[in-house]
């Protein structure tokens, strides 16, 4: 049955050029993310290592393992896999073992889904129920948008050159209620693409104010940098518009495995299995997440060990050609919630164009043009619906029992605190951390019955002494 929440369902396909645009949109949604993964890599490393991460690989990366994960699940789940930020530091970290640390670092963090697929498929996901039920799962989702709120808000504020800047101010809040105002005000079609109309808008207007700054000298009205453009096409040849990205697979080849050695591989097991144990909290959350969106139970169909399988599988497969491991985006489920466009189609031929573009040199470099406060302004919408779908699961939680009241707080307080937990090399985010304790309080206190529970237990016992005495 149609779910009339959506305008497309998971097995409908809209007509051709319709999907292309959908898709587009949903490649801008999250194009932004999957790039600067590679890039806050190589700053970190600072040159000190013979390994540079690609852009247009990751998103060939990107590409491949969502492929994957859509096969693995059926063609039943409509999410997109991109860079995950969780590995930037193990990845910093194995870059000083070559390409091949940094993919034998991705083969790690799959085999641990992997291995959590076989064991859910054997135990089944009751446990999974039991361990994060609503008074977990909605407060985390909530979180993780939430969390986002800062990185919406610093790009939103930053012009060209990352200093605060209050026409940027203007252009990404321009570019957010452009989005708004075609969403809900827009005609059918215009509500189906608010994304790609609010960057277009958004891009517009900071080219008016940049002319302008060029032309009057002003430094602070410039808040496009045309300079990937124009060195893309200086000189202008065939490398300009079609390129091979530089795939970490290339790179390993020509390496070798001489700068790994037994104990770099323990070191990049180290670096790698914990984080991948902390993502899986919030790989549930995200299709419990998206489940409640789309008004279908992913965790059971297709199932939480398939989603696992295409998630572990994805990233490997995707880290073999862009070197970053993937993980469910936020970004993709909330242009999902925001358009109604479910269409596991839409997320193939986004899949595609990631492919195609990361040959299309012109696009990558645009992309990077797009100003970060324009960006800035779209994420207010994108991370504000995942945070609002996490409050929308509370809503089923009774918060009169102070059992739940508890956890939620712990969840919320211990997550917006940012309590963040380091180990060595290994990190445990604010997110991971905050669900972690937020279980622990929920195994806690549902020992026994609440007062609620006790007095109805009690009510129930003296109605029941009361009749026996009237026998």
């Amino acid at each position: 049955m149609k779910n009339t929440n959506l305008t497309y369902d998971v097995e409908e396909t809209p007509p051709f050029r319709k999907n292309l645009v959908y898709a587009f949109q949903q490649l801008l949604a999250i194009i932004a993310a999957t790039l600067l993964v590679p890039t806050l890599v190589n700053v970190g490393t600072g040159g000190s290592t013979t390994v540079t991460m690609s852009q247009p690989a990751a998103l060939f990366g990107a590409g491949v393992g969502t492929l994957v994960y859509i096969l693995c699940t059926k063609r039943r789940s409509p999410i997109f896999l991109g860079s995950s930020f969780a590995f930037i530091n193990p990845l910093i970290g194995a870059a000083s073992f070559g390409y091949l640390g940094i993919f034998l670092g991705a083969v790690f963090a799959g085999l641990v889904y992997v291995i959590l697929a076989i064991i859910i498929r054997m135990a089944g996901t009751r446990w999974v129920d039991r361990l994060m039920p609503p008074v977990i799962i909605g407060p985390t989702v909530a979180l993780i948008g939430l969390s986002l709120c800062t990185s919406a808000v610093s790009n939103l504020q930053t012009s060209q050159s990352g200093e605060y800047n209050l026409i940027a101010i203007l252009v990404g809040i321009i570019s957010f209620l452009v989005t708004v105002y075609a969403s809900v005000k827009g005609g059918r079609g215009v509500r189906m693409i608010p994304f790609i109309i609010g960057i277009l808008a958004g891009y517009a207007l900071g080219s008016v104010f940049t002319a302008i700054g060029w032309a009057a000298g002003i430094d602070y009205l410039k808040i496009i940098d045309y300079s990937p453009l124009v060195e893309n096409f200086s000189p202008l040849t065939l490398h300009s518009f079609l390129s091979v990205p530089d795939f970490t697979f290339v790179g390993m080849f020509k390496e070798g495995a001489s700068q790994l050695g037994s104990t770099g591989v323990f070191n990049v097991l180290l670096l790698f299995a914990p984080v991948a144990m902390v993502v899986f909290a919030e790989h549930i959350a995200d299709h419990e997440n998206l489940g409640s969106i789309i008004g279908r139970d992913l965790i059971r169909d297709p199932g939480l060990h398939r989603t696992l399988l295409g998630d572990g599988l994805g990233s490997i497969a995707g880290s073999f050609f862009g070197g970053c491991p993937n993980t469910s985006y936020g970004e993709a489920i909330g242009c999902v919630a925001i358009t109604g466009d479910a269409s596991i189609s839409t997320i193939t031929l986004t899949a595609i164009l990631c492919l195609l573009m990361s040959f299309f040199t012109p696009f990558v470099a645009f992309v990077n043009t797009i100003p970060t406060c324009v960006i800035g302004g779209i994420c207010i919408a994108l991370y504000g619906f995942i945070a609002v779908s996490g409050l929308r699961m509370i809503q089923t939680v009774d918060l009169n029992d102070n059992r739940n009241l508890f956890v939620v707080s712990a969840v919320l307080v211990l997550g917006i605190g940012g309590l963040v937990l380091n180990f060595g090399a290994v990190q445990i985010s604010s997110i991971a951390t905050a669900l972690i304790v937020g279980i622990i309080v929920n195994l806690l206190l549902r020992k026994g019955k609440s007062p609620a529970e006790e007095r109805e237990a009690e009510e129930k016992k003296y109605e029941s002494d009361g009749q026996d005495k009237l026998f």
